[in-house]
């Protein structure tokens, strides 16, 4: 089962409660920027990752700028359409709403936090980073960190990062208490009670430290969304052209690797594999954690290459990175 932080309490919620509850995923975003695409990339996991559970989901974009901008530029992303919905008061009688919005945003398409999802302003949160003394969550010098591991696409060395930890087996996600890389809420802001607001959750999305202030390049979609996965979506992840070379060159690499292993007979993706997978993602989308398990399948002893190719697919439903686009192009 799904579970994602809520930035208000820094603790993880369900992100679809109800069985087969509709479950309402809304990116606030405004002005077309690095960030502004990050959260909108987050909300396409989350809209990927409940479908691939079985949940409903509609999505709707809100914000007062570049609107048509940034839904051109979500296309081009592969990223899932968003509603046009207008009237978000009333809804369709969601079991969840979840607003993703950048990390320190105090509005969010013209709706404050407090309004929109039930809790305190996340104003004074910024990019993920936890503030000392926070409600709902543990002081950074108590916390345990979530490394990065070096080697993945556009990944900083385990030495130089922190985060939260992946606990191998566990599906529920990690206890907010043992986390940090979280943007909490400090004392001073006022959080409503988890038990008034059940059913809304508001997902704070670190910032993209980009060279330029300039809307990235989207010629190569798939290089610009492999390398804003190389970091958990709550820490700050560096954008340049060193990045994105190590995305098309790691994107290249596989998607010629899936393709090659296409021509043998399929198999079916290992039982243990396929526990990895959805542990990860369902651990508050723990996408690096995904892409070190293609690393670690790519070059499994005796793992027959049909298996290669059919984990890679079934990866690929949440990552949306074309990886079996060139399948019947060699010779």
């Amino acid at each position: 089962m799904l579970r994602i932080i809520d930035v208000r309490t820094g603790e993880p919620v369900e992100a679809a409660p109800a069985r087969r509850g509709l479950t309402r995923v809304q990116a606030h975003a405004s002005g077309l920027d690095a960030t502004a695409l990050r959260v909108l990339l987050v909300s396409d996991l989350l809209v990927r990752a409940l479908e691939l559970g079985g949940t409903p989901v509609w999505s709707l974009l809100t914000g007062d700028r570049q609107q048509a901008e940034l839904r051109a530029a979500a296309g081009a992303l592969g990223i899932r359409p968003f509603e046009h919905g207008t009237d978000l008061g009333s809804g369709l009688g969601e079991a969840q709403v979840l607003h993703v919005m950048a990390g320190g945003a105090e509005t969010a398409g013209d709706a404050q936090v407090s309004e929109a999802a039930g809790g305190g302003p996340v104003s004074e949160t910024t990019g993920g980073t936890p503030a000392s003394g926070t409600a709902g969550g543990t002081p950074a010098s108590e916390t345990t960190g979530r490394v990065q591991v070096s080697g993945t696409a556009g990944g900083t060395p385990a030495s130089e990062t922190t985060g939260r930890a992946q606990v191998p087996g566990t599906a529920g996600g990690t206890p907010a208490s043992k986390t940090t890389g979280r943007a909490q809420v400090p004392e001073t802001t006022e959080v409503t009670p988890a038990s008034e607001t059940t059913g809304r959750a508001v997902v704070a999305v670190a910032p993209v430290d980009s060279p330029t202030a300039a809307a990235p390049d989207l010629s190569d979609p798939g290089a610009l969304r492999l390398a804003l996965f190389s970091q958990p979506r709550d820490l700050p992840v560096r954008l340049d052209g060193e990045a994105l070379d190590e995305a098309r060159r790691t994107l290249a690499h596989w998607r010629g690797a899936v393709a090659d292993w296409a021509r043998r007979p399929s198999r079916p993706v290992p039982d243990e594999v396929r526990v990895e997978l959805r542990t990860a993602w369902e651990d508050d989308l723990n996408v690096p954690e995904v892409l070190r398990v293609l690393y670690r399948v790519e070059t499994w002893p005796d793992l027959p290459d049909g298996a290669r190719f059919e984990t890679y697919a079934y990866a690929d439903r949440l990552l949306g990175l074309e990886l079996t686009r060139d399948i019947g192009s060699l010779a």
